[in-house]
């Protein structure tokens, strides 16, 4: 038996009066898309069974390099993170799972199971943490971590990461994540080489300790916290990483760790062709790693970015199984709202992309037609699939209008009075 934050009766009654206006929006997008051999329920069919994970870090307040600003009704815990989670899946019906951080989120195993059970939940990815350093821990990672230049040190990073996936396996995660903060700030402080060599033997023991049916995903990120160099900056280098680890190695696309510009959907191609894709962290940016709401920047790269997913399994491409999650931090927006919008726009560019005719696109790209085959993918993105959406949320017991719901239930004013104020700021991201 689940127990839901957000009141049935509420979810109910705000249903109930924006149904009739979604059955004549879906009806008359129903149309549209009949005309174009398109089967609108076929389309929500699809969009009701994606799913994509919440990450427990993202349902409290970020920050800047400069400073933290508390939110009110922050979780103190993973607990009281848990039962935000459940707000965003019970309004979405698309967020089942949630990531864990260690040692953000340590407790007992199988309290936390037990949790995620009452609330509906289950737990995807396991995220290890060698880049900032834990309470009473032996040994500093402010030189690095699995690439730092003693042994003592990446042996601590090692033991950290199998430990997550000793947790991760009480939960019934599949999945650990790595990233490392390595790198240098001066161009002299590392050797380059010895480093990655370094990273590269630890991460084969933490390779070893998988069990089988697991797999370890690996981040690149081109800066921040090291502004020199970064040991794992880029999708090549990740690449390399996956290849040298073995078959249960895939590397993970964050869509704000690459430079300006740089065209990311043919990165997800690339990783797709050769079998190495593990999915991805969604976000979005202006200037970097500014990790903002899903879709609020750029959201027809992440219509770009579903076109290519779509065309994978279109055409069962060897070895597709991506795993998809969000990361965000949340400066000046309530975390679950900001949240639940990410979740939409994601299953907005999904939906879009499933609208591309793909037959057509493909005799225009083996003709060199390139005004109409742009004009093809334009023509899905510009679609509004808002009513397939919103039809999808309906039949699983979702909300019609999520945050609207959220606001109406008075969830933030309620967690407020029950989780005292952390203070007023404090310095650095957190």
């Amino acid at each position: 038996m689940t127990d839901l934050p957000i009141s049935a009766e509420l979810l109910a009654e705000n249903n109930k009066a924006g149904e009739a206006a979604l059955a004549n929006d879906y009806a008359s997008l129903g149309e549209q898309l009949d005309r174009r051999g398109i089967d609108i329920d076929a389309i929500t069919r699809k969009v009701a069974s994606f799913s994509v994970a919440i990450p427990s870090w993202g349902v409290g307040t970020g920050g800047t390099r400069f400073a933290r600003f508390a939110g009110p009704g922050e979780p103190r815990g993973i607990f009281e993170k848990l039962d935000d989670c459940a707000v965003i899946n019970q309004l979405t019906r698309s967020t089942p799972t949630v990531s864990l951080h260690n040692p953000w989120d340590k407790a007992d195993p199988a309290a936390l199971k037990a949790k995620g059970d009452q609330l509906g939940l289950g737990f995807d990815a396991m995220n290890s943490n060698t880049f900032s350093d834990a309470k009473d821990q032996a040994l500093s990672y402010k030189f690095g971590s699995l690439s730092h230049a003693d042994v003592a040190v990446r042996q601590q990073a090692i033991e950290h990461n199998i430990e997550t996936i000793e947790i991760g396996k009480v939960l019934g995660s599949k999945a650990l994540t790595v990233w490392v903060g390595d790198g240098s700030n001066f161009p002299g402080q590392s050797n380059f080489t010895r480093a990655f060599e370094h990273y590269l033997d630890a991460m084969k023991t933490v390779y070893a300790a998988l069990p089988d049916d697991w797999r370890v995903f690996t981040e690149h990120k081109l800066y921040e916290p090291a502004f020199y160099s970064t040991v794992v900056q880029d999708w090549g280098t990740n690449y390399l990483i996956a290849k040298e680890l073995g078959p249960k190695a895939f590397c993970l696309v964050d869509l704000g760790h690459h430079a300006p510009n740089v065209n990311i959907e043919m990165i997800v191609a690339r990783l797709i062709q050769f079998e190495k894709l593990a999915g991805f962290h969604f976000n979005d940016s202006k200037y970097g790693d500014d990790d903002l709401d899903a879709g609020s920047i750029n959201p027809f790269q992440l219509f770009l970015i579903f076109n290519e997913l779509v065309d994978a399994d279109h055409r069962k491409a060897p070895g597709f199984n991506p795993a998809y999650m969000i990361d965000q931090s949340h400066n000046v927006t309530d975390p679950i709202e900001s949240l639940m919008a990410s979740a939409i726009e994601i299953l907005r560019a999904y939906a879009q992309a499933l609208l591309v005719d793909r037959p057509v696109l493909a005799a225009f790209q083996d003709s060199n037609d390139a005004l109409m085959a742009n004009q093809t993918l334009k023509r899905a993105f510009t679609t509004d699939v808002g009513p397939i959406i919103a039809k999808a949320r309906l039949a699983k017991g979702g909300a019609i209008d999520p945050i609207g719901t959220y606001r109406a239930s008075g969830y933030r004013a309620r967690v407020t009075e029950q989780r005292p104020s952390s203070g007023g700021s404090s310095s650095g991201i957190v």
